[in-house]
């Protein structure tokens, strides 16, 4: 029998969702009985697209090189997001699959921008100005003309980034795929819950709604599956990358870094010029400096936020230095400090007073909720599978992130040779 992975990622979604999610029908009728694991440790930071690069790839950030959901650009409050794979520093699950000569989708899975070895792409992308369209944007990031044909339907009716919208587009998407070209490999990611999370909070209403938006998208999925004629032979994963946490507060770093002469600004109050700079990824952050071999300009900017952290008013628990997450957690880059929350408080990326930000639903960071922090804080991630290749009733404590990507070679017979993680044997055959 051929095998076939479709891994479904419900962004933000949490163990304690499950209590809800498994009095659902889809949930009964396609996943019930299955293997689950109650616990998935994600990566620092744990956002979206540092996350599901480890998910595909099963390395860690200072591997990979997706550290933040957004790029590093100084001065720009709304800066361009890692749209494009060409930032991913290895090999991930889809080269390992287009190696081996499988056929592979992507559909809203981030990071891969004109991903070179997705056959069926639809990137997580958008348009990019108000003079932007749907189709231009899609096939600058890699969508091929069928995969434009796809989308097509959907665009007259389409909020753009507006959830669950955009996941009615991708979930239909990933039924036509299915249908039409039985990929062998395809990852799917609505972002659904985490959108009620950020607008709504941690658990509410509207985050139960999402949870029975998710169980009809399964059904949908499932559906396509059977009418494809493959079904028996699909190992479907339900997978999550982080929860989050509520928040009461955004602190703007920057100001303080401004405050002390770090970040010097023009007469309109645009940054001229900067020593140190504060990335926010929500409930932490990484401090940036623009000479990082100046020794004294580190141990300055090192001493500031030491003394922020030991004020204790400033929302800072812990001052990483690079060293120190790299060996920790796994988390390496350019930057040369990272900011850990103290459990209620995001950080900003403003240099302008206030130092207080309110609360910003358009900006994941600063919602009702969000996320960011250490990986054993707060509510967890979860997997859930079922299919030929997965042993049934079973029920483990504890996996991570970094072993998906090896779980999921092992079952397609594919080589996954940058991987960090290993195979979650505990819930194969």
């Amino acid at each position: 029998m051929a095998k076939r992975i479709v891994v479904l990622s419900a962004d933000a979604m949490v163990y304690e969702d499950l209590a809800y999610l498994k009095t659902l029908p889809n949930f009964k009728r396609c996943l019930e009985g299955g293997a689950e694991i109650k616990s998935v440790r994600s990566i620092y930071p744990t956002v979206t697209y540092p996350a599901h690069t480890t998910m595909a790839s099963g390395t860690f950030p200072a591997k990979h090189g997706i550290v933040n959901n957004y790029e590093l650009h100084p001065g720009n409050l709304a800066p361009p997001w890692y749209w494009f794979h060409d930032a991913v520093k290895v090999k991930d699950i889809f080269d390992a699959a287009k190696k081996a000569g499988l056929f592979t989708a992507g559909v809203f899975w981030p990071v891969t921008g004109n991903h070179p070895s997705i056959d069926y792409l639809i990137p997580e992308y958008w348009t990019q100005g108000n003079s932007d369209t749907m189709e231009a944007a899609f096939s600058r990031a890699g969508s091929k003309p069928e995969m434009i044909r796809l989308l097509a339907k959907y665009f007259p009716d389409i909020k753009e980034r507006v959830h669950p919208s955009v996941d009615y587009m991708a979930i239909g998407c990933a039924c036509d795929i299915i249908r039409l070209y039985k990929p062998q490999l395809l990852m799917i990611h609505p972002a659904n819950i985490d959108g009620a999370r950020h607008d709504y909070g941690l658990f509410n209403e509207k985050v139960d709604k999402a949870i029975e938006e998710t169980d009809a998208w399964i059904g949908q999925l499932m559906d396509a599956l059977e009418d494809a004629g493959v079904h028996d032979e699909t190992n479907f994963f339900l997978v999550s990358d982080h929860g989050q946490l509520d928040i009461d507060r955004a602190i703007n770093v920057n100001v303080m870094l401004a405050d002390w002469g770090l970040i010097r600004t023009d007469k309109e109050g645009n940054i001229a010029d900067w020593d140190a700079y504060s990335l926010s990824s929500g409930m932490s952050a990484m401090v940036y400096l623009k000479e990082s071999e100046n020794h004294k300009v580190y141990q300055k900017v090192h001493a500031l936020l030491r003394h922020l952290c030991s004020e204790g008013i400033y929302g800072i628990s812990r001052v990483f230095t690079e060293a120190e997450a790299r060996a920790e957690e796994g988390l390496g880059g350019s930057f040369s400090f990272v900011l850990e929350t103290d459990g209620y408080t995001s950080f900003g990326d403003d240099w302008k007073r206030p130092i207080v930000k309110n609360y910003d639903a358009s900006d994941y960071r600063y919602g009702r909720a969000t996320h960011g922090y250490l990986p054993d804080k707060g509510p967890q991630p979860i997997l859930i599978a079922k299919g030929p290749d997965i042993k049934k009733g079973v029920s483990l404590e504890k996996a991570r992130l970094i072993d998906e990507a090896p779980t999921y070679a092992k079952i397609l017979g594919v080589e996954l040779p940058d991987a960090q993680g290993r195979v979650i044997e505990g819930i194969l055959v």
